[in-house]
Parts: structure tokens; C-alpha cells; sequence
């Protein structure tokens, strides 16, 4: 088969679904509409009942009363009464002789028990249970078409006449979806072959004007044939990417040639395009070397063409320049340039001389290098541009002393790194010598008496010397690698034994910990010990933050593969210009902090393969709005580490 003619089946086939599709809505708009003027019809109907279902009563009652005042004789008396007035049948009789679906008409009390209808079987009778047709009104289209269609049923029309507002009798009225269906016929009839001839007029219709467009195929298939021959392969003066080639590869056929104009067409611009594509790739590859390179250049680079247009701009220009709002790519050397700046002046008048490159001071200090270059085509062809180059001096100054900042700081590192061998051992020794001391001391002091102040000396130099092991303890721990010793573990028990341990300084600075966890295991392969020294931090930081009291709350939850442990206070909050630091080695906003703990906490996360996340809010000044700090630590959960360890063996099974 032919591609024009699969064209055009195919255009003709979308056409067709379209029709259908809007032909059912129309048919199903159609049939709503009709259920709704029956509704309408069927409403008034069974309010002309009502009314002479009430007249009937005012008018039949008074001449046989109830013999008493019980409910049964007062429906005694209204079943005579109904029953005797022969306005009442009459109406009744006749909306069933003239309403083309209604099958009957009655009249039941509160309890559902028939006292008159035009079916006599039903009287006396409790009225048999049906589907209320404002149901059938205001259900889907495709229900109306079930019950339409479907197996045949009653549907029930009521109006019901309450006494002392409460419910007395209730008029019904039943329509047989049989009933409706044959009335309904004549009118989906005419439809369906509306819709019928619709979808064939469309289909022709579409089917020819899908044959009329792929008409000038053919002419483009012509074109395109004299555009493959005539076409010859030439290479521009002085080298460069060849142009398309095409006297060799399309004067002839191919295998598999076709009459089919399509295909003709298609294998002509395919073989055309491998051609460009071709000659694209080169350029492509050109200019992406020639981007990455001018993206890591701190220098800016200029290229103008002879009519002192810009065609490429390096991004390192706007440290020379400023930043514009437009991008530069397109301009003239003057607007990118202004003469009433010292940069600006200097370019100019170097392009004008011709000077191949000078030196200038900018406004802010700064001495940069400007050098022109002429680019010719070469043989005598002419001039193919300028290139602008902008070299700032005193950044290759700033790389050095970047370098010697990165050597001195691993110089230091691996100086933290001995401390705790070299700085411990002669603080231990100390801390041995003093002990002796305090007890040569007490000794002096039981034999000679007390010395006036030296037990107080001896107290702050230990207090101060522990603290000295601690921070020097400290310090060697975090440069020191850690060995992260994996099992799994219930973060559960982590938490209680944090809250645990915490809770007598909690309760002594006022804060009242809350905790929410869920009740099945959070299971996770972590080092337990490390997981609690970074809850730790957290909890005290948090403690810390109130320093009024209040509640910290810790929050354990599970979500997707990870464990989600939330550290919740109610302080003042971080400012911004401090969150981008806090977790910088060092840094610390206490007054004896140590800077260490968020940063170990952090360092801590990342070994588990976790993330850690901070959200604050700063309490401003006389506003009672919501403020504090909330630490987020997600670590994956036991199972997840287990299924992603068995993809990575399963991987590597060849």
C-alpha cells in the first residue's frame, strides 16, 4: 500500500473517530434533554392529582366523617372520600389513557398502603417498591441509556400532602421505561441517521481533502529531485567544512525504489539531511569546544566582525563591563563600550589604532590588560574580524594566594591531626601531677592547717585543665577519621535514651520534652553511638535556644525509604545572615561553644548516607507569630540499604 493512501486512511479513520465520539454525546444530550421535558410533563401531571387529590377531601370528607378519632378511621373516611369523587378518577383515568409512558396513577397513605388507583389489583395493597424517575433525570448519561435500554422497570413520579406537617398521603405516579423508549423512538431515530449521514459526508469530505493536500507532494518530490542533482560538492576558500554533496549520491536510484511520491520525497530529504547533519556536527563540535574553552578562561573574549558587531561574548565580559540586561551577542563595539569609561576609552582607541595590546587602570583600582587581534581569511581574502581579549591582572595574584590559603590549610589540617598525640600526653601528665598536689596538700593541711585559698587554686586548675582535654579531645575526634560501626538499630531507643539522658538538665532549664513516635520499629544500619552524639547536639542546641524554657519537641516518622527525625524548639531562631555559617567548622554564636557539634552532626549524616535540613523562623519584636528551629536529619531505612545492596550485587552478576 502506498504511503499517500495510508495518509489518507489514516486522516480519514481520525476523522471518522471524531464524528462518533461527538455523535454519542449528541444522541446522549439529546436523550437527557428528553428525560428532562418528561420530568417536566410528568411533574405537572402528578401536581394536577395532588390538587384534586386535596379537593377531594375538602369536598367528600365533611359528608362522611371519621367515625372516631383514630388514624384508622380518619383513612377510612379519606379511601371513601377518594374513592366517591368522581372529578378524582376521571383525571386519573384519563393522564393514564393519554400520557403515552405513564402505566398508572394512585394514591397511597403515610405507611405505603394504596387507597385508590387506576389499577384495581393495587388497591388495598402495599405499593410495590420503585426507582424514583428524578434518579433517572439527574443520573449519567450513560444510566439514562442503561434504563432506557436496559430490562424493563417502573419508575415512580411522587407529590406528597402533608397534614400538620407530617405526611399524610402521597400521589404516584409510575412511568415504564418500556413506555419511554417507544416514545422516545421517533426522535433517536431521526438522530441516528443524522449522525449517520453526518459521519459519512465527513469521511468522504475528509478523505478528499486529505488526497487535495498531499497533491503538491509530488511537486515537491520534482523540486527535490533537481535540487539533489544539481547540487555539487565545493569547499570554501581556505579550508572548512565541506558543503552538501549530491551529483554522486542522488543522480541515480536506490534499492527499493518507488513510483510512491512519499517515499520518494522522504529518502531524497533524508539523504540531504545526513549531508547537513554532517557539516552540522562539525560545526557543532567547533563551537562546543570553543564555548567550554571560553568558559573556563577567567578572561574576557570579544569576537566582532568587520562592521564592529559582536558575535560571541564570553561570560567573563561582565566582570569587565557590568552586567546588561540584553545580551551583548548582536551589539556594536560602541554600545558595549563606552568612551566615558576608562575600559571603554582604552578599547576604542586600541580598535581604532590597530595597537595590538596596552594597559589600563579602571575605576575601582583594578589593571587590566587589553589586547586586539586581527583574524584575516587568508590568500588576500580580506579581514574576518576582530577578536577583544580582556586579561585582569590581578587575578592570576588572586589564584596564587588562593593556592598558598589551600596549602597552609592542609598544612593545618595535618597538624589538628597530631594534636591529640601530642598535646594529651602532657596534659594527662599534668592532670597526674595535680593530683599528687591535692593530696600532698591535705596532707599539709591535716598536719598544719588549712592554707588560705590554695584548695580553690587547685580546684579551678583541674576544672580547667579537664576542659582543656575535652576541647583538645574534641578537636582530634573530628580530624581524625571515623569508624562507623554498622547494625541496624531501633531509632526509637535512640531517642529514649537521649531524652533519658538529657533530662535532668532539661527539667533544670525549664524545657519540656515531647516526643511522637510511631509504634512499630524505625529500623536503620547506623552506628548507634554516633546516631546519639548527633541527637545530643541537636537536643541541647535546642535547649540552649530557650533559654526562657519551653517544649522541644523530637518527632520520628517514617517516610517512603527513609526514617525522618525531626528536632523541633521554640527559640528565637537563626538569623539569615548566620544560617549559611552554622555549619562551618569553629563556628559558634555561644559564648562557650565550641563550633564543633553541628559541623560533627553534619559530618556524621553524610557517613550514613542521611541529609540534614534546618527550616527557622526569627520571633520579631512585638508580634506573637510562630518562631524556632527545626532540625531534620532522614536516614535510609534498614530495608531500603538492604534492597538497594542486592540491586548493586545483582548488577554486578554478568
Amino acid at each position: 500500500m502506498r504511503l499517500k493512501t495510508k495518509l489518507v486512511l489514516a486522516a480519514t479513520a481520525m476523522t471518522f473517530a471524531i464524528v462518533m465520539v461527538l455523535s454519542l454525546l449528541f444522541l446522549g444530550e439529546l436523550l437527557r434533554q428528553r428525560i428532562a421535558q418528561t420530568s417536566s410533563s410528568d411533574d405537572v401531571l402528578v401536581r394536577e392529582v395532588l390538587m384534586m387529590t386535596r379537593q377531594a377531601i375538602e369536598v367528600e370528607l365533611p359528608e362522611h366523617p371519621p367515625v372516631d378519632r383514630t388514624d384508622a378511621a380518619l383513612y377510612a373516611a379519606v379511601t371513601d372520600a377518594l374513592r366517591s369523587h368522581q372529578p378524582l378518577s376521571d383525571v386519573m383515568n384519563s393522564i393514564v389513557r393519554y400520557s403515552p409512558a405513564v402505566q398508572d396513577v394512585s394514591v397511597t397513605d403515610a405507611h405505603g398502603y394504596t387507597l385508590i388507583s387506576t389499577d384495581a389489583d393495587a388497591l388495598g395493597q402495599m405499593a410495590a417498591p420503585r426507582m424514583s424517575f428524578v434518579r433517572l433525570r439527574d443520573g449519567s448519561v450513560t444510566n439514562q441509556m442503561r434504563e432506557m435500554f436496559g430490562r424493563a422497570r417502573v419508575l415512580d413520579v411522587t407529590a406528597p400532602l402533608d397534614r400538620n406537617g407530617r405526611p399524610f398521603l402521597v400521589v404516584h405516579m409510575g412511568i415504564r421505561s418500556s413506555f419511554l423508549k417507544n416514545y422516545y423512538a421517533p426522535f433517536l431515530r431521526a438522530a441516528v441517521v443524522f449522525v449517520v449521514l453526518a459521519g459519512i459526508g465527513s469521511i468522504a469530505a475528509a478523505g478528499l481533502l486529505a488526497s487535495v493536500a498531499l497533491r503538491p507532494i509530488e511537486e515537491i518530490s520534482r523540486r527535490l529531485d533537481v535540487l539533489a542533482v544539481t547540487t555539487r560538492e565545493e569547499k570554501p576558500a581556505g579550508g572548512g567544512v565541506p558543503r552538501i554533496s549530491g551529483a554522486k549520491r542522488f543522480s541515480g536510484t536506490w534499492p527499493g525504489a518507488t513510483d510512491d511520491a512519499v517515499v520518494r520525497v522522504t529518502h531524497t530529504i533524508d539523504q540531504l539531511g545526513q549531508q547537513m547533519r554532517t557539516a552540522e556536527e562539525g560545526y557543532t563540535a567547533l563551537q562546543a569546544n570553543l564555548n567550554q574553552m571560553l568558559d573556563t578562561l577567567r578572561d574576557g573574549v570579544l569576537l566582532f566582525t568587520p562592521e564592529r558587531r559582536a558575535v560571541m561574548v564570553s561570560d567573563a565580559v561582565a566582570h569587565f563591563v557590568g552586567e546588561y540586561p540584553e545580551p551583548l551577542v548582536g551589539r556594536r563595539l560602541e554600545e558595549i563600550f563606552s568612551a566615558e569609561t576608562a575600559l571603554g576609552a582604552a578599547v576604542l582607541t586600541a580598535f581604532d589604532a590597530g595597537a595590538a595590546s596596552s594597559r589600563v587602570t579602571l575605576e575601582d583600582g583594578r589593571e587590566v590588560e587589553i589586547a586586539i587581534d586581527r583574524l584575516d581569511r587568508g590568500h588576500g581574502a580580506g579581514g574576518m574580524g576582530t577578536m577583544v581579549t580582556l586579561h585582569d591582572i590581578e587575578t592570576a595574584a588572586w589564584l596564587e594566594q588562593e593556592l598558598e590559603v589551600s596549602r597552609r590549610l592542609a598544612a593545618i589540617g595535618r597538624l589538628t591531626a597530631g594534636v591529640g598525640h601530642e598535646v594529651k600526653n602532657p596534659i594527662n601528665a599534668m592532670v597526674v601531677h595535680l593530683e599528687l598536689l591535692r593530696g600532698k596538700l591535705e596532707e599539709h593541711q591535716s598536719q598544719n592547717g588549712p592554707l588560705k585559698g590554695a584548695q580553690r587554686h587547685v580546684d579551678i586548675l583541674e576544672g580547667e585543665m579537664h576542659r582543656l582535654d575535652r576541647v583538645v579531645q574534641t578537636l582530634a575526634d573530628f580530624s581524625r577519621p571515623l569508624e562507623v560501626n554498622l547494625r541496624e538499630q531501633d531509632l526509637r531507643g535512640l531517642v529514649n535514651v537521649v531524652v533519658e539522658l538529657t533530662g535532668g538538665e532539661m527539667e533544670e532549664n525549664r524545657v519540656v520534652v515531647r516526643v511522637a513516635e510511631p509504634s512499630e520499629p524505625v529500623m536503620v544500619r547506623a552506628d548507634g553511638e554516633l546516631i546519639r552524639q548527633a541527637l545530643l547536639n541537636l537536643t541541647l542546641n535546642g535547649m540552649q535556644a530557650m533559654p526562657e524554657g519551653g517544649t522541644l519537641w523530637i518527632r520520628l516518622r517514617r517516610e517512603r525509604q527513609f526514617a525522618v527525625l525531626e528536632v523541633v524548639d521554640e527559640g528565637g531562631g537563626i538569623p539569615p545572615e548566620v544560617m549559611p555559617k552554622i555549619f562551618d567548622l569553629y563556628f559558634t554564636t555561644k559564648e562557650k561553644g565550641s563550633g564543633i557539634g553541628l559541623a560533627m552532626t553534619y559530618r556524621i549524616l553524610q557517613m550514613h548516607g542521611g541529609a540534614m535540613e534546618v527550616r527557622t523562623a526569627v520571633a520579631q519584636p512585638d508580634t506573637a507569630g510562630e518562631h524556632g528551629t527545626t532540625f531534620t536529619l532522614r536516614l535510609p531505612l534498614a530495608s531500603a540499604m538492604m534492597e538497594e545492596r542486592r540491586g548493586e550485587l545483582a548488577g554486578g552478576i554478568v
